[in-house]
């Protein structure tokens, strides 16, 4: 389990996909900086890593309630 102190691990997942959406506006913004691109590029891929652990438990325990009827 990825743990950042900058993105707590009980966000909803629409939060987190509400995040990646304003870091992707602010990398297609004309006035941000390399620098800060790069950085808000890594903050993204947190994000997503995080969204890609919340899909899979979604998925596990989908197929655990399958598999109870």
């Amino acid at each position: 389990m990825l743990r950042s102190g900058k993105f707590a691990m009980t966000k909803k997942y629409e939060e987190l996909i509400a995040e990646l959406k304003e870091i992707v506006k602010k990398i297609e913004d004309d006035s941000t900086s390399l620098d800060e691109m790069i950085t808000l590029y890594e903050q993204g891929i947190i994000i997503i890593r995080q969204c890609e652990e919340r899909l899979s438990e979604a998925e596990i325990k989908i197929t655990e309630l399958g598999r109870e009827t």
